[in-house]
């Protein structure tokens, strides 16, 4: 075995810790967003969603910021924020949170010479 892969595996992140195990997992869960990006935007569940974006944003953070840093976890968690920024915007336009409102009322012209 090589030394740099042995010090990979005896690394404080790597396969012998949950530091490298819970990343692992949290895949599936980017995993299974992809996948459901092919169903239509009527069967996310906008709370759950957002909840997974709040999650997923502090554990960004938490990955940051440990010690030592935790790339693996950020980058999953990363790529978890992107896919449910995505399924969101998916929610929300077919809520019709994103459609463009006309602004009602009258036109007001503003004279440039006092």
């Amino acid at each position: 075995m090589s030394a740099a892969f042995k010090a990979f595996l005896n690394s404080p992140v790597g396969p012998k810790t949950t530091h490298f195990w819970g990343p692992v997992s949290n895949w599936g869960i980017i995993l299974a967003s992809v996948a459901d990006t092919k169903k239509p935007p009527e069967m996310i569940s906008g709370n759950m969603t957002g909840v997974l974006c709040v999650y997923s944003a502090l554990f960004v953070r938490f990955a940051w910021m440990v010690r030592p840093r935790n790339y693996f976890l950020m980058v999953t968690h990363s790529c978890n924020e992107c896919v449910q920024l995505y399924q969101l915007s998916r929610w929300a336009r077919a809520q019709g949170f994103m459609e463009k409102k006309e602004l009602g009322g009258p036109t007001v012209k503003i004279d440039p010479k006092p």
